[in-house]
């Protein structure tokens, strides 16, 4: 086989900022604190800013970046389908009105629907609810040269039954599994999928949008008093405000037990949508452009049938 005859060029730079290493870098949180105790864990109220954005960064250019970045976003996408050798999953996980679904929609805008599917996790069914906790997310992970996007995620299983552990006690579980070490071992569990994952050619991108307690409250306003956001909106959003301390306990405990080397977390601001989206859509880019993704080559036999059938396409009316 030979690559003389691919032409894949993407030396092109859809984001004119000076370093975007250095702009996303602040936002990943340090890998494997579960195997490093000494080190010192993260904080979300200290280490991480929910109104941060980039001072240099101007709202109208950033809106500018991120169009030409969904379009790289795109031409890699279609180079990750013909290639058909790694898939990418993409987990958002976020408190509600944090922006995962606008989001999703505005950054793969470009992204053919052909190599990209989106799942959303909301309570389990009761066909779920008789398999194990990963079961329902696994048999919606991507193919091969697929992007698959998880709109929340098995990490569910680590938030919202701590926070309401009466859930996690009307699931059918043995009581002896429901101890003092359960959430130990659901770290250790998901650590262990996602490397299987890795492994197995999948490139795993987890976000958290991390949106202010006084930023949701505003949108929450909004969707009330505008009529056409008020589907949007449940009672059970505002009454799970008061809860919002333990969530953040919780979120804490699992980025820092399940940020690794292969799968870290990458903690968003996300009280300036425009900023949130542009930082995503780095991200992904920067993942994808170090697959050094190529067309599938064709051998010189191959391209001498494509010359020959294209002097017979071009001789012929």
């Amino acid at each position: 086989m030979t690559d003389k005859h691919n032409h894949t060029d993407l030396s092109l730079n859809p984001f004119p900022i000076k370093k975007l290493d250095d702009l996303i870098r602040p936002f990943i949180v340090p890998p494997e604190q579960i195997f490093v105790p000494q080190k010192r864990k993260i904080s979300l109220a200290k280490d991480y800013d929910p109104g941060y954005k980039a001072d240099y960064l101007k709202k109208s250019k950033a809106k500018g970046h991120l169009k030409e970045g969904i379009k790289a976003l795109a031409k890699y996408q279609d180079i990750l389908y013909a290639e058909n050798t790694h898939a990418v999953l993409i987990i958002f996980q976020a408190m509600d009105a944090a922006g995962k679904d606008s989001t999703i929609k505005h950054v793969m805008s470009g992204i053919n629907p052909q190599g990209c599917q989106v799942h959303s996790f909301k309570a389990p069914s009761t066909k779920e609810l008789n398999h194990d906790y990963l079961w329902r997310c696994s048999k919606a992970l991507p193919e091969r040269g697929r992007i698959g996007i998880f709109n929340r995620s098995y990490y569910e299983e680590l938030l919202v039954t701590r926070v309401h552990p009466e859930i996690l006690e009307q699931r059918p579980l043995s009581v002896s599994l429901i101890d003092n070490d359960i959430w130990k071992r659901r770290f250790e569990e998901i650590n262990n999928f996602e490397k299987h994952l890795v492994n197995n050619g999948t490139i795993i991108l987890k976000f958290f949008l991390n949106v202010s307690k006084e930023e949701q409250k505003e949108r929450f306003l909004e969707r009330i008093n505008r009529p056409e956001k008020n589907w949007k909106f449940s009672v059970n959003d505002a009454k799970e405000r008061s809860f919002w301390d333990d969530y953040m306990s919780v979120y804490e405990d699992m980025f820092n037990h399940t940020s690794t080397e292969y799968a870290p977390w990458y903690i968003i601001p996300a009280d300036h949508k425009w900023f949130t989206r542009l930082v995503v859509a780095g991200i992904i880019y920067t993942q994808l452009k170090e697959l050094n993704l190529k067309y599938p080559d064709v051998s010189d036999e191959q391209y001498q049938e494509l010359l020959q059938a294209k002097a017979i396409l071009e001789s012929n009316e």
